[in-house]
């Protein structure tokens, strides 16, 4: 036990990492829209994530060194660089994402004024490099993970909304709905379940930590509680939606924070809006700023640069230069007039599980490697696993942008 609390940390933070802002709308809209319709991806998505976070925590404890290190040293320089502007453009959109957290969740707090959205977003984004480069992050990390507490309210509120039991054993039969929709909401659900900076988080996390192969088992078990956690919170959440507005015919897109709140109405009540946005602005907060330091992370550690928290903005120019870009283009599309945030944050999703298999075919090529990994390389089950999740995602990829340019040309199915 005292061995497992010493490496107690990367799995955890990472796998939860994705119940942010993208996170909470993507589950509230799967369950809003569909019902339990979509309840039978949760077994395979817990899976999927515990395997890919597995071997990126597992390289991590073998080679003590982050993902972006083993690109830069595996790959050559052309390789290395469109992963990297992948993972970048991935997180990019993310980025803009939590800062529509940010705004959704102050609107809903004052009253569901627009303008709000044009004091807090950039205030937000200025507090954050502020926390970052004057070396008190750590601090606002905590005050950010407190905010996030009352989305534990989901557990109790999926349970007092009184679910149809029979439909959700049921609904734990897959099926693939007739519609587009159906199928977006499929790649946004593995989009924001398995999404690439939170394998770049937790094998640089464990690596910086001292984590070796000899406790590594340890951190493993980590890995596991952190994952089923992550997806029993994503089942919480869709249960929660499906009870409430679709049983009761409300359901279809949800957008508006107002309306992803009352997920927690049997729960909070009339207070129910109020927790929805102190948690909705905790989440976005914290991957606001974890997302931007991880991209930094990469890019830096990939091209050799300077990284590194600990250093002055001056002694990393590139490091921090690219943390203020993501921060500030972040910041800058959120205040666009007009911007659907709800549906926004729902595509970043849906262009991230998109993206997702690139990530993941570098982990698996560099995971098998013998003479990095030795005895520790994947197994014959992990292969399989890891190399059907690119399938499938490549599959439903492929199929979600042929029924989009069918649709350009008004050609429907």
């Amino acid at each position: 036990m005292l061995a497992w609390l010493a490496v107690l940390g990367p799995g955890l933070v990472a796998a939860n990492a994705g119940n942010d802002a993208g996170g909470i709308s993507t589950y509230s809209q799967a369950g809003a829209q569909f019902g339990y319709r979509l309840i039978w991806t949760l077994p395979v998505l817990t899976v999927s994530l515990i395997v890919v976070q597995e071997m990126a925590a597992r390289m991590g404890a073998v080679t003590g060194k982050g993902l972006s290190d083993l690109v830069r040293e595996n790959f050559s320089l052309r390789v290395t660089t469109f992963l990297m502007a992948t993972l970048a453009a991935a997180n990019t959109l993310l980025v803009i994402s939590e800062f529509a957290g940010v705004a959704a969740s102050t609107q809903l707090l004052f009253g569901g004024h627009v303008w709000i959205k044009y004091i807090t977003v950039p205030a937000m984004g200025i507090l954050l490099w502020v926390f970052v480069t004057r070396g008190s992050y750590k601090r606002a990390e905590r005050v950010f993970l407190a905010l996030t507490i009352p989305f534990a309210g989901y557990f109790v509120s999926a349970w007092l909304s009184k679910p149809d039991w029979g439909s959700v054993v049921r609904s734990m039969a897959p099926s693939v709905g007739g519609q587009a929709g159906f199928l977006v909401m499929l790649v946004a659900l593995v989009g924001t379940t398995i999404t690439p900076y939170m394998q770049v988080y937790i094998q640089s996390a464990i690596a910086e930590k001292g984590v070796t192969s000899r406790e590594y088992r340890y951190e493993r078990l980590e890995v596991v509680v952190g994952s089923v956690f992550a997806v029993l919170t994503a089942g919480a959440i869709m249960l929660c939606m499906a009870a409430t507005l679709w049983a009761s015919g409300r359901g279809g897109a949800i957008n508006t924070a107002a309306q992803a709140a009352e997920g927690l109405k049997p729960f909070a009540g009339q207070f129910a809006s109020t927790l929805f946005s102190a948690g909705l602005f905790g989440a976005s907060m914290l991957a606001g700023a974890i997302l931007p330091l991880s991209t930094a992370y990469a890019v830096g550690e990939a091209f050799g640069f300077e990284t590194g928290v600990e250093n002055r903005v001056d002694e990393a120019p590139v490091f921090y230069g690219i943390f203020g870009f993501l921060l500030g283009f972040g910041a800058l599309v959120t205040l666009i007039p007009g911007l659907p945030l709800i549906q926004f944050i729902i595509l970043a999703q849906v262009i991230n599980g998109i993206l997702l298999p690139i990530v993941l075919v570098a982990i698996v090529k560099l995971v098998n490697d013998g003479e990095l990994m030795g005895s520790f390389r994947n197994g014959p089950v992990f292969n399989v696993i890891a190399i059907g999740t690119i399938g499938v995602l490549v599959t439903l990829s492929t199929v979600y942008l042929g029924i989009t340019v069918l649709g350009i040309f008004g050609i429907a199915l």
